[in-house]
């Protein structure tokens, strides 16, 4: 019996050995775990010093606390993100400006859809879209027009064009004496028929003369 008890003794005494060293294993694991994301979400010496201090003293409700309390991102997260805002900020600052109504456009527009005017000309040579400053087209290297003189100048033409002149009114053809005259005349017409009247009456008198 006394054998029986040595060994349950000894067994007992190593369970608990092998449990409190696996407890102590992962207290140590949870107080370096803490000190590692610590110190990937901040900098400061100090913060990573309390967070591992709190999980050393408090265990697992220590963690649970610094789970809470801990920055959301890491420093390389936020170094990509401001490294994004910096992108986003000299594209905008890069961003050419309507020479009109200084709003941001995009590069490929030629016309500015707020104030409606042109931005680019096109070559007159290759079709090409230059900007208002320059001097010769990086197409086809021909000499560019000057941007004032060549919208003048379309706009000129599309003011002179056949389309936009407007047609002149159909001319009016004096009634002829079997026509009744209609009861009720409005003013342009009586002026109308006045006309006609006074153009019969001097090829009357014209003939008879």
């Amino acid at each position: 019996m006394e054998a029986i008890f040595n060994l349950l003794g000894v067994g007992l005494t190593w369970g608990v050995a092998i449990i409190g060293g696996l407890l102590a294993a992962f207290w140590i694991g949870l107080i370096i775990w803490t000190w590692r994301d610590i110190r990937f979400r901040s900098s400061d010496i100090f913060a990573a010093i309390l967070a591992s201090l709190l999980v050393a003293i408090f265990n697992v409700l220590g963690l649970l606390i610094y789970i809470l309390v801990r920055p959301k991102q890491t420093l390389a997260e936020q170094y990509d993100r401001a490294l994004e805002e910096e992108i986003l900020l000299r594209e905008l600052e890069q961003a050419p400006d309507c020479w009109n109504c200084g709003r941001p456009v995009q590069p490929d527009w030629r016309y500015c859809p707020y104030c409606e005017v042109e931005l680019k000309h096109p070559c007159h040579q290759c079709g090409y879209l230059l900007e208002p400053d320059w001097k010769r087209c990086p197409q086809c290297g021909a000499p560019a027009e000057d941007f004032t003189q060549s919208a003048q100048a379309r706009e000129d033409a599309a003011a002179s064009s056949p389309a936009s002149v407007p047609a002149p009114p159909p001319p009016i053809a004096p009634p002829s004496e079997s026509e009744p005259m209609p009861a009720t005349v409005t003013l342009p017409e009586a002026e109308a028929i006045r006309q006609a009247e006074a153009i019969r009456q001097g090829r009357l008198t014209s003939d008879g003369e």
